[in-house]
């Protein structure tokens, strides 16, 4: 104790230098935690995205991009699922509930996904949370849609504004359904999900849209009104894609294979935390080059303090030689240099820490309604903790250097003038 309260009056002594040394390790664990957190959050965000579901369905292809088209928007499925094997699927005997989506429209860029009222009752996301209302109520007529709560926000839509679908991903004027226009019905709750990012319509409503169409065109010459087309049979001849919710988790591996063999059409069904596994480690070099560069950053921080306790050095020959007079023996101007080196680490990585709180405290609402990140403001992980452990040794090594050449300085070396 008496080498750290020494130590700590020497770096008091020198309290600008410190403080500049101390500020520069605060900003490296700052960052390097702010990083560790936002990628443990990022993962566990992701892999949250649905949760619930046991299967989807899909035409054959590849997991990844079944997961992405039926997931999160992106893409286009190869193929549709025939209306009489979606029907097959939901009868099998395992099967508890299923969720229809027909994909292929957008509306000002976002995707519109044609569904059924299974759909909020059985999509679960997070810690198997339920899709909720913000507004109004679910569609109940063939020409009502529920908006995600982005979508609602960066269109400024409300209950009752009129939309206008668009056939395909892009919103091109002359492949817009403007003879057939919706009314919002309802707007969901955030989710922090690509559910936010969707406009919700019946299955019906998506065959309604398309009746007088043909290979992505309206077919010349024929003209059906939205009126005329309430009075026609609207069941779906194909979806694009489907959920499945199993009544034991058991039977996950019995249907999945009964799905995949299933003879009238090639069909795909995947497990939805494989393929979200199997998709974050395709994205997941980017999070690794954030950590790398994050760690490069920490080393700044620490030849940063190396460089403080260098320079010091030879300012404080006449220092160390009146302590060496006085009785003090070149363990103890070890151990006093180290001293220093430790509490610079501790202060800055408790400064660093508080840091990293203040700034997430701040950015915390930025994140969640951005991105859909929700940050804990919690205490470190174990993560986290062997990461401070990390810095902790590693400013240890770097105070080693100093405190040997302080270690090795003879007492005439202090005594005697150099000119």
């Amino acid at each position: 104790m008496a080498i750290l309260s020494l130590a700590w009056k020497s770096l008091w002594n020198r309290r600008f230098t410190a403080l500049l040394t101390l500020l520069s390790i605060a900003l490296s664990v700052a960052l390097l935690l702010g990083v560790e957190r936002l990628r443990q959050e990022a993962r566990a965000s992701f892999a949250n995205t649905l949760t619930g579901t046991d299967l989807i369905v899909g035409a054959r292809g590849g997991p990844v991009q079944l997961l992405l088209y039926a997931v999160f928007r992106l893409g286009d499925a190869t193929n549709n699922i025939s209306w009489q094997s979606y029907q097959d699927i939901a009868r099998l005997p395992r099967v508890a509930w299923t969720v229809p989506l027909s994909l292929g429209d957008s509306h000002r860029g976002y995707r519109v996904v044609g569904t059924n009222q299974d759909y909020f009752r059985h999509y679960q996301y997070g810690r198997e949370q339920r899709l909720a209302l913000a507004k109004g109520a679910v569609f109940a007529d063939l020409y009502e849609a529920v908006l995600g709560a982005e979508v609602a926000a960066k269109l400024g839509y409300r209950l009752e504004d009129g939309i206008i679908l668009a056939h395909g991903a892009g919103d091109i004027s002359f492949a817009r359904h403007d003879d057939k226009p919706f009314r919002v019905a309802g707007i969901l709750k955030p989710t922090g999900t690509p559910v936010d990012r969707t406009v919700h319509v019946s299955l019906q409503a998506i065959e309604a849209i398309h009746v007088d169409w043909q290979s992505g065109a309206p077919v010349p010459g024929r003209q059906v009104s939205a009126e005329q087309t309430r009075n026609l049979d609207l069941t779906p001849k194909a979806i694009t894609a489907a959920l499945v919710g199993l009544d034991a988790k058991i039977a996950t591996f019995q249907v999945q294979r009964a799905i995949n063999n299933y003879p009238e059409e090639p069909l795909l069904a995947i497990l939805p935390g494989v393929a979200l596994s199997q998709l974050w480690d395709l994205i997941g070099i980017a999070e690794n080059a954030l950590l790398v560069v994050s760690a490069f950053v920490v080393l700044v921080g620490l030849i940063g303090m190396l460089t403080a306790l260098l320079t010091s050095l030879n300012a404080r020959r006449r220092e160390m030689a009146i302590l060496r007079s006085v009785g003090a023996r070149p363990a103890h101007v070890f151990a006093l240099v180290m001293g220093e080196a430790a509490v610079l680490m501790l202060l800055g990585i408790a400064a660093g820490l508080g840091l990293l709180h203040a700034l997430l405290l701040i950015a915390q609402p930025l994140l969640q309604n951005t991105f859909g990140l929700v940050i804990t403001l919690g205490a470190p992980s174990l993560g986290e903790w062997q990461l401070l452990a990390a810095l902790v040794l590693a400013g240890g090594l770097v105070g080693s250097l100093p405190a040997y050449l302080a270690y090795r300085h003879a007492l005439v070396d202090g005594l005697s003038m150099r000119l």
